[in-house]
């Protein structure tokens, strides 16, 4: 296999791009991010058998699969009207509030475009309440070739959202091939080759050790 990943000590599998396959602990949060038209959407859609008009997260192959788009589209009718940050403070809200829930019934891919450390530390936060491991998952994208995909999609974001994004996604990038994963427990880099290589996303073996987490915490749906 062609295309370049790095590793913050976190898939179980030795050589994930080079097998096709990427193996995390049982029950773990992967957080799927990168630029604004990386692909991320791309990439899930491929891997489970999505079409891009669900409006709820999906159940495919043991792993519950959630995509901002997902709210976005929940909220789309009864928000259509209403000023862009109410819109996106809602469907963000409501992103947030589905992989927490999906989280009591097992393991969790999510599309995040959000890096700063904030949600970061959020994440980690719902993945220590379950008991389990926070994973990143990184897709590379120049920020032209970004840019070229949100004009693709047709759903260009503004350039100073753009440039916002840019900057803690770069942080987080500089991290994570410096070998610094934390808030994660690990971090693995792709980029969009490697990820067009991806054959698959497993769930297996132990989960993480319940001593270094605190007691899961009930969910009210």
């Amino acid at each position: 296999m062609t295309g370049h990943t790095t590793r913050t000590a976190s898939p179980l599998s030795p050589a994930p791009v080079e097998t096709g396959t990427l193996r995390y602990p049982a029950g773990s949060l992967v957080i799927l991010t990168g630029l604004p038209g990386a692909g991320k959407s791309t990439l899930l859609r491929r891997l489970y058998g999505l079409d891009g008009s669900e409006t709820a997260p999906v159940a495919a192959a043991g792993v519950t699969v959630i995509d901002s788009m997902q709210s976005r589209l929940r909220w789309a009718g009864a928000l259509g009207r209403a000023p862009k940050p109410a819109r996106t403070a809602v469907v963000f809200a409501t992103h947030l509030w589905r992989i927490r829930r999906a989280l009591a019934a097992g393991p969790v891919i999510a599309h995040n475009r959000g890096c700063g450390p904030v949600v970061l530390r959020l994440f980690a936060r719902m993945a220590r309440r379950r008991g389990v491991d926070f994973h990143l998952l990184l897709l590379d994208a120049s920020p032209e070739a970004a840019l070229a995909g949100q004009r693709a999609r047709a759903r260009v974001v503004g350039a100073r959202t753009f440039s916002y994004h840019r900057r803690h996604w770069e942080a987080l990038l500089a991290r994570a091939r410096a070998g610094t994963a934390a808030p994660a427990a690990g971090a693995v880099v792709i980029d969009r080759p490697a990820a067009g290589l991806l054959r698959g996303i497993l769930f297996e073996g132990p989960p993480a050790s319940p001593a270094s987490h605190a007691r899961p915490s009930t969910i009210n749906r």
